[in-house]
């Protein structure tokens, strides 16, 4: 074996590496901040379970058990609604996890050693987290009852569960919602950050920016066709959940529809901003994927819940676009819910269309000159 060609070859790699400084840097860094990041998100426990308390007819023994679930450190009590009627926008909302419902004369029918009933609620939109907040309920109300059969009293408490919008805990149920999300943000920021990239290095959008049409004109022009594919594979991936799949679908199809296009032109101006900062296709793909691909995997909420995320990476998760787009497709295809219920998730991906949007157009504007 040639040692000495076999040497310079190795040099010549090790200078090639050292002298592409981005891609050195990508190399370097990605690595860290994938294990950082998945370190962080992929977590199985559920944190801060949400609990509304419905009771009627307040006595000691709904007391005690409202007592327990207050110093467990699992669950936070936000509501006491007097009734179930009351309960029904709070799940619709998304403010509320868990409700458990006691049946009037709770503490009687304790005394009396007959069962004493009460109602567990449930939002299974997300299957495995509403089963595991299921148990975790299950086990303060087990631990109370424990407590009183040592005392020595026949008591028996009875729970029924309620499991709401996921009844089955079909998992396809809660990804589906997040894979048109995936494949929107594929379509829309890492194509166009692609295709604007390409048009750099062939030197054609030089032509298109002495020629006179605006910043904001070649942006329309270029991002227009991925829109309407990115209309198109909204339908096809509908159509997929709904006859593959059958997945539920129980609210507006119009409202979907015009969240999916607000969350594609998200994407869009997404995809031109990394290409108008980069240089090369390469570095405008790596940009797309660890700026629009991994956040939406880890930080959205699609997979893993933001609640059992640390608390100084909870509000990171606000500035993910999908994280919101995901609230929507949820709320709309498992809950029904309308805009009354979604209108701050819209809001949001508005005030972000309109910075992005700025950042794109503004990032364009000095190569006019």
């Amino acid at each position: 074996m040639n040692t000495t060609a076999l040497a310079a070859f190795m040099t010549k790699e090790v200078r090639h590496i050292l002298r592409d400084r981005q891609t050195l840097t990508i190399l370097l860094l990605l690595p860290l901040a994938m294990v950082v990041l998945f370190g962080y998100a992929l977590r199985s426990d559920v944190n801060e379970v949400r609990l509304a308390l419905v009771d009627p007819a307040p006595d000691y023994a709904t007391a005690a058990l409202r007592g327990r679930f207050a110093g467990n450190a699992r669950f936070r009590i936000v509501a006491t609604p007097e009734t179930m009627a009351k309960l029904e926008p709070l799940f619709r909302r998304g403010d509320v996890d868990v409700a458990i419902v006691f049946e009037p004369g709770f503490a009687a029918r304790l005394a009396e050693g007959t069962p004493a009933r009460l109602l567990l609620v449930g939002d299974a939109s997300d299957p495995n987290t509403g089963s595991t907040m299921q148990a975790y309920a299950t086990a303060v109300i087990a631990g109370y009852q424990a407590e009183l059969g040592s005392a020595g009293a026949g008591v028996q408490i009875v729970s029924r569960t309620r499991m709401r919008y996921n009844p089955t805990l079909e998992s396809v149920n809660l990804f589906v919602p997040g894979l048109i999300a995936l494949v929107l943000t594929l379509v829309s920021a890492l194509m166009t950050a692609i295709s604007l990239s390409r048009e750099k290095e062939r030197g054609t959008l030089e032509v298109l920016l002495v020629s006179p049409l605006r910043p904001w004109q070649i942006i329309l022009g270029k991002v227009l066709p991925y829109l309407l594919l990115a209309f198109a594979n909204v339908v096809t991936a509908l159509l997929a959940a709904w006859v593959v799949f059958r997945v539920p679908f129980r609210g507006s199809l119009a409202l979907l529809l015009v969240a999916s296009m607000l969350y594609s032109m998200v994407s869009l101006a997404l995809g031109v901003l990394v290409a108008a900062v980069t240089t090369s296709q390469r570095a405008a793909m790596i940009g797309a994927l660890v700026g629009t691909m991994l956040p939406n995997e880890l930080l959205s909420g699609m997979i893993f819940p933001i609640s059992s995320m640390p608390d100084w990476l909870r509000p990171v998760t606000a500035v993910i676009p999908a994280r919101w787009f995901i609230v929507i497709a949820r709320g709309i295809m498992l809950k029904g819910v309308g805009l009354e219920y979604l209108w701050q998730a819209h809001l949001v991906l508005v005030l972000m269309l309109a910075v992005f949007l700025a950042l794109a157009i503004r990032s364009f504007k000095p190569r006019l000159a």
